[in-house]
């Protein structure tokens, strides 16, 4: 049976080619190019991929990252496709679930919304309720650099805490949208906020994520 995580990848990938290589992304100012090679280093070059977190090893990571980007769209979209290699962590399907659902998800997002003609996509109840089991064990690194508390609520009532403070704003939407919300995607996330406006303002220019 697929997982999530496969499912999410070989979307990614289709997504990417067909977006081309100069395409815009919702991420970080990066091309589809940027991104696809973000993606293979992640994966395959464990010795670089650090920097993503580890600020002293980031200046690698990007040569590196730079290196991936310089090779053919072809072959970075072949190697995403295909997944990692057999001794990669990655490779093991319970850490790609684990690791790999919510990062292809978001990633799919990033170049589908961030092209002029996107339209939104309607997730399967169960998908939805495996992205929200995510956000909720992970909103609070999420939330951590909110100015303000954030909590986060699907239509049904279920609720996740990811800043305490005040003033308070609640962010309600569909799973999806919320994980988009909480990985620093806040103005192309469709979902409805309640609050201060001032607070809803510094909300929306905040950097949140990982």
């Amino acid at each position: 049976m697929s997982t999530h995580a496969k499912r999410e990848r070989l979307l990614l990938a289709d997504l990417l080619e067909s977006a081309g290589p100069e395409a815009p992304t919702l991420c970080e100012n990066w091309s589809a190019r940027e991104l696809a090679a973000h993606v293979v280093v992640r994966e395959r070059r464990a010795d670089a991929a650090g920097g993503i977190l580890v600020k002293p090893l980031a200046a690698r990571l990007q040569r590196v990252q730079a290196e991936f980007a310089a090779k053919p769209y072809e072959e970075l979209i072949q190697l995403i496709r295909t997944g990692p290699p057999r001794m990669s962590p990655f490779a093991l399907k319970q850490l790609d679930e684990a690791s790999n659902t919510v990062e292809f998800y978001v990633h799919t997002e990033d170049v589908r919304r961030a092209q002029p003609d996107w339209s939104a996509r309607e997730l399967d109840p169960v998908f939805a309720d495996a992205l929200w089991s995510r956000l909720e064990r992970m909103a609070r690194v999420l939330g951590r650099k909110s100015p303000v508390g954030l909590v986060l609520r699907r239509p049904d009532g279920r609720t996740a805490v990811a800043h305490r403070g005040t003033p308070v704003v609640t962010v309600v939407g569909e799973p999806g949208e919320l994980t988009m919300f909480a990985f620093g995607r806040q103005e192309a996330a469709d979902v409805a906020l309640d609050g201060d406006k001032e607070a809803i303002d510094r909300l929306l220019a905040a950097k949140l994520g990982v």
